[in-house]
């Protein structure tokens, strides 16, 4: 007897699987730290590669704005990012429930960061600009060999005083809390995302002005200084410990910028300027 046709038929080949089905998606807050921990990585990449070499200490050419710029920027991925993986996480969570869909929330997740960016990046053009007012001027009394070790001193000095004032305790529990922030704050779209992402920069910014300040100070393209300055905002901000480090960071500077004071030439973490060719810091 023979067997019908169907009994004959090849079993089906089972259908393909979507990736996408098989690995779970990320939610948005862990999706959004990854890409945080990713840019970080290729802007510290990306700054071994490029700054290298051009850490030139104390008065280290800025050169013209756009290269400052693409620099700054780099600098900022880096050094800042990290410390806002909390913030941005947050934010992208709450903009994921509050989103008809997922790429409606990535959209806005990204202009929080970019208003956040916008607010650094004016910081950065007002130093540039001050800068080149200086070099411009060419105040022979900024240079290494007169009283460039004092202003450089002075100026992690201020930063280390800042540390202890109200202004950096209030900023910095703002830093801590977003959702406090968010709960007072929130307002819908993208443009809402930006404004929120802008307002919240401006208030790091005056968490962390002085910091940042030390850098061009010490010189605007060292690594090393990068790393720690980095490290310190990272840990104020994100660990549990973070409040009961103002002290000790202030203590840090102080002595640091004291030892720049007096003896620039046994100081740690600094490079001679004078073996270089920057012109602000040549005697005149």
């Amino acid at each position: 007897m023979t067997p019908p046709k169907s009994a004959l038929a090849r079993p089906a080949r089972p259908r393909p699987v979507a990736l996408a089905s098989i690995i779970p998606r990320m939610d948005a807050a862990t999706g959004a730290a990854v890409i945080i921990v990713a840019l970080a990585l290729v802007a510290w990449t990306a700054a071994l590669i490029v700054m290298a070499d051009h850490d030139e200490g104390p008065g280290t050419p800025l050169h013209d704005f756009p290269t400052f710029l693409a620099g700054w920027i780099v600098m900022l991925t880096a050094m800042m990012l990290p410390s806002e993986i909390g913030y941005v996480r947050v934010f992208a969570a709450l903009s994921a429930e509050r989103s008809a869909s997922r790429s409606e929330g990535r959209a806005r997740t990204t202009a929080f960061v970019a208003g956040y960016a916008l607010a650094w990046t004016l910081y950065g053009a007002v130093a540039f600009a001050l800068d080149a007012a200086i070099r411009e001027a060419a105040f022979s009394f900024v240079s290494w060999a007169r009283a460039g070790p004092l202003v450089a001193g002075a100026v992690l000095v201020l930063a280390g005083l800042h540390q202890s004032s109200r202004l950096k305790e209030a900023c910095l529990t703002h830093c801590r809390t977003p959702l406090s922030y968010f709960a007072r704050h929130w307002r819908p779209g993208g443009a809402g995302a930006l404004r929120m992402g802008l307002a919240h920069g401006l208030v790091c910014v005056g968490c962390c002005w002085a910091l940042m300040a030390v850098m061009f100070a010490v010189g605007a393209m060292s690594l090393i200084w990068m790393g720690v300055l980095g490290l310190l905002m990272f840990a104020e901000k994100v660990l549990p410990l973070g409040p009961r480090l103002a002290l000790p960071i202030a203590m840090f500077l102080c002595v640091m910028g004291a030892w720049i004071a007096v003896s620039p030439d046994t100081a740690p973490l600094m490079k001679d300027p004078l073996l270089f060719g920057s012109a602000i810091c040549r005697a005149p």
